[in-house]
């Protein structure tokens, strides 16, 4: 897959291609990526999992037009708004994922572009799982990426927002040490007990893990069972 991006301040990492493998999306499903960036994570979604009516929102307007780009170059029908995640979105979506702005506070970026993917601005995580529950059917299934240390934030916002089933997948950096990152998956209207599954060893010696080689280079999916 290639990708155009800006020419400074922001650029796609493993967590897009990770989370489009979270994602279990089927052939010809309407999935909802919400703050898409350049479209580095439904690019990969598309790519795996053929026939995917994609719907995508950004807030930068100066991202929109590089992630239409990528989707025409795709040679995928993807549908890319300029939108804030709070307006209305219909309920149509059997799936929904997002990487939101990791820190909710801290010390911003200067650079425009790195501040507002990295840091929260108006919208707030709740913001962004509530928005998640609007656009997806019932029983429709919200997938996020998000730093360990906000875990909590997330398991309380996916409820307020009426999810339920919540399985938290961690991304080891290497064998035994702790996790930075994590995956969560969550059910509209799910009603079954939540898991905590075996997660992912991203590194071993000098490269990345086997596991993760198949994710990044063959389009292997991430499984929630």
């Amino acid at each position: 897959m290639r990708l155009l991006q800006p020419a400074g301040g922001l650029r796609a990492a493993i967590d897009a291609v990770l989370l489009a493998a979270a994602v279990p999306a089927r052939p010809g499903d309407a999935v909802l990526e919400l703050g898409c960036g350049t479209g580095a994570a439904f690019l990969c979604l598309a790519a795996r999992v053929p026939g995917l009516a994609v719907h995508a929102l950004e807030g930068d307007a100066a991202l929109v037009p590089l992630a239409r780009r990528n989707a025409e170059a795709a040679g995928l029908d993807a549908v890319v708004e300029h939108a804030d995640i709070r307006a209305p979105i219909e309920p149509r979506f059997r799936q929904a994922f997002a990487n939101p702005p990791y820190w909710a506070r801290g010390t911003a970026s200067p650079h425009a572009l790195r501040r507002s993917a990295a840091h929260e601005g108006e919208a707030s995580l709740a913001d962004w799982t509530q928005a998640m529950a609007r656009g997806l059917r019932h029983r429709g299934g919200a997938t996020l990426v998000l730093p360990a240390q906000r875990v909590a934030e997330a398991m309380a916002a996916l409820r307020a927002s009426g999810f339920g089933t919540v399985r938290l997948l961690p991304l080891w950096p290497r064998q035994g040490v702790a996790a930075k990152r994590v995956l969560l998956h969550a059910i509209k209207g799910g009603r079954g007990p939540d898991a905590v599954l075996p997660g992912l060893v991203l590194h071993q010696d000098a490269g990345f893990s086997a596991g993760a080689e198949a994710i990044l280079r063959h389009a292997a999916a991430l499984e929630w069972e």
